[in-house]
C-alpha cells in the first residue's frame, strides 16, 4: 500500500485472535449493534468514513459479514490472490486477505494493488496481476445471469431476510434463476469446521498451553475441539474440497455468479455478546471462491443487509463487473 502512495492511518480492532470473541468496536449504523467479526474495526472505519479503504482477513466470514453488517462493500478474492505474508496464521487452507471500501471502484483499486506473487506465501501464484479496475468499468455486452442459491443454511435466515431476497429476485426477473446445490454440499459447513478447528488447534497451541485462562471460553473450546479431531478426519475433510469445487463448474458455465445472502440477517445486538453467524460465507471460503458483499438491502430495523455475490475461482474481475451491473440495476429499480 505504501509503495502505491497510500497513507496508513492505523491498526483497527479485531476480535480475539481474529476468531469470534468481540472487541470494543461498535457498528456505525447502530452503536448498540455488533459490527461483526473478525475484521470488525476495518468495516466500521470504512462505513463511518474514518478511512476510504481498509484490509481484513477471512477464514470463515470475517470480511463479508462485517461489511454486510456495517453497510460497506467487502471483497474476499480468490484464495491465494492477495499474499498473507505477515498476517496472523489461523488455517493455511482457509485464510484469505480481503478489502473494504465504500465503492466498487475503490474495492477493485485496493485489491489490485495488493495482488501478486509473494515468496512468503506459498499459495500465491506467478500470474499476471488481474486488471480488476479496468474490467469493472467495462460494460457487459449482455446483462449477466445470476443463480440464486439458498444454501443448506437457509433455515437459519431471518424472516425479513427471506422477504428481502424474494423482492430482489422478483426485481431481477429473467436475469436470475433459483438453483439448488447438489446434496454433497449438505456436509460442507461441517467439513469447514473440521479443517478450521484442527488448524486453529495447531496455530494457537502456544497461546493455549501458556495462557489458556486468558483466552475466551469460546476460543478455548474451539482449540480443544480441534485437538480432538484425528489426522484421518482432517485429511478426509481436505480431500472433499476439490470435488465440491468441481461440482459447481456446471453452474458457472451457465451463470455469471451466485446470488446468496451475506449473513443470516441484520447485525445482532452488542449486548448479545457475539459477532453473528458466518454460515452464509462458509461454503465459499472453504472452496476459495471470490465473494463480494454489496450493501443493497435493509432489514426490519433499518440496518444494512448485505447481498453476497460469488464467482468462479480466478474470475475475480468478472465478478466485480457483475457486481457493478447488479448495483446499477437495483438502483434503477428503486428509482
Amino acid at each position: 500500500c505504501r509503495s502505491a502512495n497510500a497513507v496508513i492511518m492505523g491498526k483497527t480492532v479485531t476480535t480475539e485472535l481474529a476468531v469470534y470473541h468481540p472487541g470494543k468496536t461498535r457498528n456505525p449504523a447502530d452503536p448498540l449493534s455488533s459490527p461483526g467479526g473478525s475484521s470488525r474495526g476495518s468495516a466500521a472505519a470504512v462505513a463511518d468514513s474514518m478511512v476510504p479503504l481498509a484490509v481484513g482477513s477471512q477464514t470463515n466470514g470475517s470480511v463479508i459479514r462485517p461489511a454486510a453488517y456495517c453497510g460497506c462493500y467487502g471483497f474476499k478474492p480468490t484464495f491465494g490472490t492477495i499474499p498473507r505474508t505477515g498476517a496472523l496464521v489461523q488455517s493455511p487452507p482457509l485464510d484469505h486477505i480481503g478489502v473494504f471500501a465504500r465503492s466498487l471502484d475503490d474495492l477493485a483499486l485496493l485489491a489490485e494493488v495488493l495482488t501478486g506473487l509473494d515468496p512468503g506465501d506459498p499459495d500465491t501464484r506467478p500470474t499476471a496481476r488481474p486488471p480488476l479496475l479496468r474490467t469493472l468499468r467495462q460494460d457487459w455486452p449482455i446483462p449477466p445471469d445470476l443463480a440464486f442459491v439458498r444454501t443448506p443454511a437457509w433455515s437459519l435466515a431471518a424472516d425479513d431476510l427471506g422477504l428481502a431476497f424474494a423482492e430482489l429476485v422478483n426485481a431481477l426477473g429473467s436475469r436470475v434463476e433459483e438453483v439448488e446445490l447438489p446434496e454433497t454440499f449438505e456436509a460442507a459447513v461441517e467439513t469447514h469446521r473440521v479443517v478450521m478447528e484442527s488448524d486453529l488447534a495447531v496455530s494457537f497451541e502456544r497461546e493455549h498451553e501458556r495462557g489458556r485462562e486468558a483466552l475466551s471460553e469460546r476460543l478455548r473450546g474451539i482449540v480443544e475441539s480441534g485437538q480432538r479431531h484425528s489426522a484421518a478426519a482432517y485429511i478426509r475433510a481436505r480431500k472433499r474440497v476439490a470435488p465440491l469445487r468441481a461440482a459447481l463448474e456446471p453452474l458457472f458455465r451457465k451463470f455469471d455468479a451466485i446470488l446468496t445472502p451475506a449473513t443470516t440477517g441484520e447485525a445482532p445486538l452488542l449486548a448479545d455478546g457475539h459477532t453473528g453467524s458466518p454460515v452464509f460465507c462458509t461454503i465459499w471460503t472453504l472452496l476459495g471462491l471470490p465473494a463480494l458483499s454489496l450493501p443493497l438491502l435493509t432489514g426490519t430495523n433499518g440496518l444494512p443487509v448485505g447481498v453476497q455475490l460469488v464467482g468462479r475461482m480466478g474470475d475475480d474481475a468478472r465478478l466485480l463487473r457483475t457486481a457493478r451491473w447488479l448495483v446499477q440495476h437495483v438502483a434503477h429499480s428503486e428509482a
